[in-house]
């Protein structure tokens, strides 16, 4: 746990919240600003600051967990799907420093989130992105 972490403090329960589900990894909370009615957020006890830290063993928990509480909010609040968005960084939209995932049902005539405008993958950048990433790997 970090000290000077919200989310942190949500897990551990040292800040109330509406607790949808908790075991000994994670704590799912309802989002204080949802996007959509339900929107949730899968928060582990342990601190990692973002996708890149996050250990593997947590890592293999998410999903299943994610899976768990999107079939049981479309049953509950009968939303026509889901989104899974997990934000890494500043320029992605992560706002708290603590890996999380959003849970977001979505409504049948509802807002649209999530979407942008397909580009083209140009012959040249392919190439180099590929050989980029192999190379880090």
């Amino acid at each position: 746990m970090k000290d000077d972490c919200i989310f942190c403090k949500i897990a551990a329960g040292q800040i109330p919240s509406a607790t949808l589900y908790e075991d000994g990894d994670f704590r799912v909370i309802l989002d204080l600003g949802p996007a959509a009615r339900g929107h949730a957020l899968i928060l582990p006890k342990e601190h990692f600051a973002d996708l890149s830290e996050i250990n593997d063993e947590t890592a293999e928990k998410v999903l299943p967990l994610a899976k768990k509480m999107s079939a049981a909010m479309t049953k509950a609040l009968g939303c026509a799907g889901m989104n899974l968005v997990q934000n890494n960084g500043e320029a992605a939209g992560q706002t708290v420093r603590h890996f999380h995932m959003h849970i977001i049902p979505r409504y049948e005539n509802g807002p649209k989130m999530v979407e942008w405008e397909p580009g083209k993958l140009e012959e040249a950048d392919k190439v180099q992105i590929v050989e980029a990433i192999k190379a880090a790997l």
